[in-house]
C-alpha cells in the first residue's frame, strides 16, 4: 500500500469529480496507461479506480469518479464526505488494459469510460501515429474531460451526445477501420457488447466495469489446501473461495468482487481453476472472488 494526500478534489462533470492524490512520504509508483488502483476508504470500502493522470508525474495519482445512485458505498463517500487534506491509502497499480503498439488506434469511450482511455490517447498521440476518438455520452455536461479533449485534439476527437445525436453507428466505424488498425473501448456493458460485434476479433481490447453476463455450470463443492500454511479449507457451493478463505483468516486482498479488477489473485499450484473473471487469468493464477475448482482439489500458495 502506498500512504496519499487528497490533494485537489474538484467537478470535471455533471455528477464526476476528479482526485488528485499526492504521495505522502515520496514518489508514487510508477504506472503505465490502462493502469487502475484501489483507494481504501475511511468508511472501510476499497474501490477500484484508472489512472488518467500523466504517467510521467510520480508526485501524484489522477482518477475521477462518478456519482452512482444505486452506490454501494464507493462513490456516495467520496461525493458527499471526502475532503482535500484526507489521507488514503493506495494499492500499487495494476495493468490488465495495456497500450499495445500498433499502426493506427481508434478509442471509443462511454461516459466515465473515458479514464483509462485518457493516457492511452496522450501516448498514442505522441507516438506519432494516426489517432482518433470517439466519446459517447448523454450530454457533453455529463462527460468529464470534454472540453479539453477538444482543446487537446481538435478534430481527431468526436464528441457524441447521445440525447441529441443519437448513438455512433458503431457497424459503420468497424467497416471503415484501416488495416493494422486497433480499437481500445472502454464504458458501459451495451456499448462494449455493441463494440464486440462491430470490431473484428483480434482488433478490439475492451475494458469493462461490471462483467458481462455468462452462464456456467452449477457450483460444486472442492477443497482448498493452503500450501505454505498447511491448513485445508472446504469451500461450498453456496460460498466463494475469498470467503471461505476470509472467514478462515486468511487476508486476502479484494475489491470489486465481480472478477474485474484483479486484486484477489491467488497463484494456484496444483489442480485445475476454473476461471470466471473478466480479466483472463494467467495459467496458474486464479481470482478468488469469482473463479472456482474443476478439479476436487485447488492448492494454492497461502
Amino acid at each position: 500500500m502506498q500512504q496519499t494526500i487528497v490533494d485537489q478534489i474538484e467537478p470535471v462533470a455533471d455528477d464526476v469529480v476528479s482526485l488528485v492524490l499526492r504521495g505522502a512520504t515520496g514518489p508514487l509508483a510508477p504506472w503505465e496507461p490502462g493502469a487502475h488502483v484501489d483507494l481504501t476508504l475511511p468508511n472501510w470500502l476499497t474501490r477500484q479506480y484508472s489512472l488518467c493522470g500523466d504517467p510521467a508525474d510520480r508526485e501524484s495519482y489522477r482518477v475521477a469518479v462518478r456519482y452512482d445512485r444505486l452506490s454501494r458505498g464507493g462513490s456516495e463517500y467520496i461525493h458527499r464526505f471526502l475532503r482535500r487534506g484526507r489521507a488514503l491509502d493506495v494499492s500499487l497499480p495494476r495493468n490488465h488494459f495495456p497500450l499495445l503498439p500498433a499502426p493506427e488506434y481508434l478509442f471509443l469511450a462511454g461516459g466515465i469510460g473515458i479514464t483509462p482511455i485518457l493516457p492511452m490517447l496522450r501516448a498514442a498521440a505522441a507516438s506519432d501515429v494516426p489517432v482518433s476518438l470517439v466519446y459517447v455520452g448523454q450530454s457533453v455536461a455529463s462527460m468529464p474531460f470534454a472540453d479539453g479533449l477538444r482543446s487537446a485534439y481538435g478534430e481527431r476527437v468526436r464528441i457524441v451526445a447521445t440525447r441529441q445525436q443519437g448513438r455512433p453507428d458503431l457497424a459503420a466505424l468497424g467497416s471503415a477501420l484501416n488495416p493494422g488498425a486497433v480499437v481500445y473501448a472502454c464504458g458501459p456493458g451495451p456499448m462494449l457488447t455493441a463494440a464486440e460485434a462491430a470490431f473484428p476479433a483480434g482488433r478490439l481490447y475492451a475494458e469493462r466495469f461490471r462483467p458481462a453476463p455468462r452462464s456456467f455450470a452449477p457450483n460444486t463443492e472442492f477443497e482448498a489446501v493452503c500450501a505454505r500454511s498447511g491448513r485445508t479449507v472446504q469451500v461450498p457451493a453456496d460460498e466463494s473461495l475469498l470467503d471461505v478463505l476470509t472467514h478462515a483468516g486468511y487476508a486476502v486482498p479484494s475489491g470489486c468482487r465481480e472478477g474485474v479488477c484483479g486484486s484477489c489473485e491467488l497463484t494456484v499450484l496444483d489442480g485445475e481453476p476454473e476461471h470466471r473473471d473478466e480479466i483472463g487469468a494467467l495459467a496458474g493464477r486464479v481470482y478468488a472472488c469469482v473463479s472456482r475448482a474443476l478439479s476436487p482439489r485447488l492448492v494454492v500458495d497461502l
